[in-house]
């Protein structure tokens, strides 16, 4: 059957967590229909499955203002813009009410394995650009179908993609087979299941971010409450200890942020954890009990624990999208023109500048990878991003290039933006300051916040 004429087809999006039903409503301001594709079963599936997790950006911060537009002729009222919304609130209270609100605009249960362009892999180069994308999607229980569309933007994200707990960015020796005590999420410990997983047990935590600090202070929680006697963790970092590890402190203008790198801190202050620095896991080795002992690339073995919990970031998926000519950095695997200004090696959060369509096109045109997805591997993104680049998307689809190429966002400065082992370069440390330590060491953490807070005002936040 021939394809249809692209202009008469929806632009299909990928997803519908916060970016992906963002897409949808821009696009119904320009006056194009959107097809809205979600591998689960609800909106934001992802965003669930960390329902426990609180925020650092208030509902002033995570709801798109196009989208509030659309929820407010539903009689929707948004939360206190000044509060904090876990993950469960952000889904319940915003991403469904608004999936609701695009109605049959949003699939559930169709997970996307596959996109090209109609009659062409992407060895042909033969009338490429008139032919409309076509979309393989399998549903849930079996059955597949193909669609067409004019434009395909991925907001998809990363989330089902976590990285491992190898330094070399492979699993580490043995991490399969030990799967049943590995983890790649921050536990929910108010689950009774999961608590007693964690109870009295001794605990590796893997990464230097966000998702780190949360279940280290989750856990030192546990080890203060009256079932949670014994509970230890271990904090492995890649790189070394200094005021910056833990965020913008009292500094951060995003200020749950800070309170959260905060709370990490004084859980190692406290004794619930012990930061294990400059340790690169090679290997993950399980004893007849069960066990784990963790294995250094420096040969250095750790003292056995009960559970892993691996926190070191996320990648993104990219094999539904191999038929497609697609230009991406070779580090982060973000679009060649937006890896530069995302680089953690160089900026955190609030230092990435504006952007939109022309750093987010491909030689594929039609093609947008945004949200999460379009960061690749770096851990800089916030939400506010995300919408502005679907603003900007959604324009140049509709060919309003003037409002394409008005992109202008305002983001937070300092704070806990880096991932695990982007940093851990042995010279990251400048003009002798002592940022990493030159051999790894079992250290517990006295640092003044005062030093905190005068290192998260530095403008460079590459190094350790």
């Amino acid at each position: 059957m021939d394809a249809p004429a692209s202009t008469e087809l929806p632009v299909v999006v990928i997803g519908a967590g916060p970016v992906g039903l963002a897409a949808a409503v821009h696009l119904l301001d320009q006056g194009i229909e959107p097809l809205v594709l979600e591998a689960g079963s609800t909106a934001g599936a992802a965003v669930r499955e960390w329902s426990h997790v609180r925020l650092f950006s208030t509902w002033g911060e995570v709801v798109d203002p196009a989208a509030e537009k659309l929820l407010a002729s539903t009689g929707w009222t948004k939360p206190d813009p000044a509060t904090y919304p876990s993950g469960g609130d952000w889904a319940d209270l915003y991403l469904r009410p608004l999936a609701d609100a695009l109605g049959e605009r949003v699939r559930h249960d169709a997970r996307v394995s596959g996109v090209s362009r109609a009659g062409r892999d992407r060895i042909v180069d033969a009338d490429r650009e008139n032919r409309p994308f076509v979309v393989h999607v399998t549903r849930t229980g079996g059955g597949e179908e193909r669609l067409y569309a004019r434009a395909v933007i991925d907001a998809s994200g990363t989330w089902a993609t976590p990285s491992p707990a190898g330094a070399d960015g492979l699993p580490a020796l043995g991490e399969r087979a030990a799967g049943a005590r590995v983890t790649y999420r921050v536990p929910h410990l108010d689950n009774p299941a999961v608590r007693a997983r964690y109870a009295g047990r001794r605990t590796a935590v893997i990464g230097s971010g966000a998702s780190a600090f949360t279940a280290l202070a989750h856990l030192a929680d546990l080890a203060k409450s009256d079932d949670g006697a014994d509970t230890k963790s271990v904090w492995i970092l890649r790189r070394g200890i200094s005021g910056s590890t833990f965020g913008g402190g009292e500094a951060d203008q995003l200020p749950a942020r800070g309170a959260l790198g905060l709370a990490a801190k004084a859980a190692v202050d406290d004794g619930h954890a012990d930061a294990v620095t400059g340790f690169r896991t090679e290997a993950i080795e399980q004893a007849a009990d069960g066990r784990l002992t963790l294995v250094g690339e420096d040969g250095r073995r750790l003292d056995p624990v009960d559970e892993v919990i691996v926190l070191t970031g996320f990648r993104p998926d990219l094999t539904f999208l191999d038929e497609l000519r697609l230009n991406l950095d070779e580090r982060l695997q973000a679009p060649v023109a937006l890896a530069p200004l995302i680089d953690p090696n160089q900026h955190s959060c609030g230092t990435v500048q504006p952007h939109g369509h022309r750093e987010l096109a491909h030689p594929e045109k039609g093609v947008y990878l945004v949200g999460m997805k379009s960061y690749g591997r770096a851990p800089t993104f916030l939400a506010m991003t995300g919408y502005e680049q679907v603003r900007s998307v959604a324009a140049a689809i509709a060919g309003d290039l003037e409002s394409a190429d008005r992109v202008e966002l305002t983001l937070p400065e300092t704070g806990v933006c880096g991932g695990a082992g982007l940093f851990d370069a042995a010279d990251a440390t400048e003009g002798g300051s002592g940022c990493c330590t030159a051999t790894p060491q079992l250290i517990q953490l006295g640092t003044p916040a005062a030093v905190i807070e005068a290192d998260a005002r530095e403008t460079s936040t590459g190094g350790c």
